[in-house]
């Protein structure tokens, strides 16, 4: 089946082709987060310059203000001062995900509102802006991750089952011991001795993720290497790194790739509890899990739990969908 009748099997299954088309255009309106969700202007013109706040940092000094700390520009001050000699764009919401709202009338935290469209967390941030860069924190960790522990899994299992024999058995059995050890506790302690960040999670989580292939891969590779055009390859000179990689992968991939949308969702899903349990992203960071926790502490706020249920459970749920769409587009069984 050539691909062009692929991707039109995956377009006949409206649910995961309106979920790709969905979580694409979330995902490109996170990637610019900053043009969308910021406390600093886009364009400022003054004193017949154009300057790029969001780039480059400008002192509240440069603005006439007596202080050489970066402008705030929610100062009345400053506003003033800009609106005086030019005048300025802010972002559709002018609150990044870090920014606390000094000026909120309510106490924290606050119900939604025309400045807060979906209310403000515990600490005055607006949670809307904390939702669109959460949501690209968390799918570009959860791609990395996939990415690189597929292909390590990958690589193994297509070692276990071309070699076989005492290979595949060692292989094996470190696996079923590695699978075996507890990674909460094991995380938990990492945690404590060091303060996570973006990578170091990355690589701890990495290293309980890589065998999710592995079994798949190997059992194609076991199926795939007695087949004719494998000993026809080996009679011919063929070096085994290019018969696994060039001949027999290609094949082995075809069930793999239907496991990445999975693969992808379980790394949401993994990073948004540890940030929960707090053994996660420091706070600093805009994590989805922070806000789950914060909905379950402040149970008289419920647009915060509500906020964060509606995108967490639409991004795995869509994930899920362009999951079985890929494999029933892949499934040669029902399009063979």
């Amino acid at each position: 089946m050539i691909f062009a009748e692929k991707v039109h099997i995956f377009r006949k299954n409206k649910r995961a082709f309106w979920s790709l088309i969905c979580f694409g255009i979330i995902f490109i309106m996170s990637l610019f987060s900053e043009l969308i969700a910021n406390d600093k202007p886009l364009i400022v013109k003054y004193n017949n310059q154009i300057l790029f706040p969001a780039l480059t940092i400008y002192t509240d000094k440069f603005f006439g203000g007596d202080f050489p700390t970066p402008a705030d520009y929610s100062d009345k001050m400053i506003k003033e001062q800009i609106n005086a000699h030019g005048w300025m764009i802010m972002p559709p919401i002018p609150y990044s995900f870090n920014t606390v709202d000094y000026y909120l009338e309510t106490a924290t935290p606050s119900a939604p509102d025309k400045k807060h469209w979906l209310g403000t967390d515990e600490e005055g941030r607006d949670i809307v802006a904390r939702l669109l860069y959460g949501i690209r924190l968390s799918v570009i960790f959860a791609f990395l991750l996939t990415v690189i522990s597929s292909a390590l899994g990958i690589f193994i299992g297509a070692v276990q089952g071309y070699f076989g024999g005492k290979i595949d058995l060692i292989f094996q059995r470190v696996i079923e011991i590695w699978d075996s050890l507890p990674q909460l506790f094991i995380l938990i302690i990492i945690a404590s001795v060091f303060l996570p960040t973006f990578w170091s999670l990355l690589i701890i989580l990495l290293l309980f993720s890589w065998t999710g292939l592995t079994g798949m891969v190997r059992a194609e590779f076991l199926r795939l290497r007695n087949f004719e055009f494998v000993k026809a390859a080996k009679v011919l000179g063929v070096s085994n790194f290019r018969i696994m990689f060039r001949h027999i992968l290609p094949n082995a991939l075809v069930t793999s790739v239907t496991f990445i949308p999975f693969i992808m969702a379980e790394a949401i899903t993994s990073l948004s509890a540890l940030d929960f349990l707090g053994l996660g992203l420091p706070t600093d960071y805009p994590s989805l899990g922070d806000l789950v926790r914060q909905g379950k502490d402040n149970l008289q706020a419920p647009w915060i739990g509500i906020s964060i249920f509606v995108v967490l459970s639409g991004l795995l749920s869509m994930l899920i969908f362009i999951g079985e769409g890929i494999r029933d587009a892949l499934d040669t069984r029902k399009n063979g």
